[in-house]
């Protein structure tokens, strides 16, 4: 499957990018600037399938993942809702601001980036994931087991199970279903908690869901 990554020359687009592709997955990292989401792109040729370009041509890919920082996401989704029409869209995007008392979740009129994804996609099957797991483990190739699992919300069935069994590419992860798309909010916001823990205990936390089999 070929796994494109909007946003994808960030923190969080280029850990991703490297777990799909040692995984076996195709990935083409997306950017406004088709040069420097190549030149990310060779950062990983030793990893495996890895090419750049510009989000619309990432957009092009299978499966597509937002990473973009919140601020821009509303403008790149409308940009390509014709390039997206009929995929699985993985929106990961975390709505938050920082002050001098730390991170906090930003309102969302729609509920949730994931459910403004939707409202502007209406021809894609938009899925939240991967809100969680720590960039820095995530690109670090010295990393070979992250601890915690992926938190996956939609309201298609076998889209979820999708995205569930594409966060087994992230080594010692699994993807557990969470609610529907509605209940993502809830999500996202937990990302302001996870950034304020890292910062006391200088870790790289994420969650684990006990009690499954």
């Amino acid at each position: 499957m070929t796994v494109g990554i909007l946003g994808g020359t960030g923190p969080q687009g280029r850990g991703l990018a490297r777990r799909l592709a040692a995984a076996g997955h195709q990935v083409i990292i997306g950017s406004r600037s088709a040069e420097r989401a190549q030149q990310v792109a060779a950062d990983y040729a030793d990893v495996g399938e890895v090419s750049g370009g510009d989000n619309p041509e990432a957009a092009g890919a299978d499966l597509v993942i937002v990473t973009v920082p919140y601020a821009g996401h509303a403008d790149l989704l409308s940009s390509l809702t014709s390039e997206l029409a009929g995929k699985i869209v993985v929106d990961c995007v975390n709505p938050l601001g920082f002050d001098q008392q730390g991170p906090f979740p930003l309102p969302v009129p729609a509920g949730s980036a994931a459910q403004e994804a939707q409202q502007i996609l209406t021809e894609s099957t938009v899925i939240a994931a991967f809100h969680h797991v720590s960039a820095v483990l995530l690109d670090d190739p010295a990393v070979d087991h992250i601890a915690g699992d992926v938190l996956v919300l939609g309201d298609d069935r076998d889209a979820v199970g999708e995205v569930c069994e594409l966060a087994t590419a992230i080594p010692g992860a699994r993807g557990i279903y969470a609610g529907r798309l509605r209940n993502a909010g809830q999500v996202e916001a937990m990302t302001a908690n996870l950034i304020a823990i890292n910062r006391r205990y200088k870790a790289h936390a994420s969650l684990m869901v006990t009690d499954l089999p």
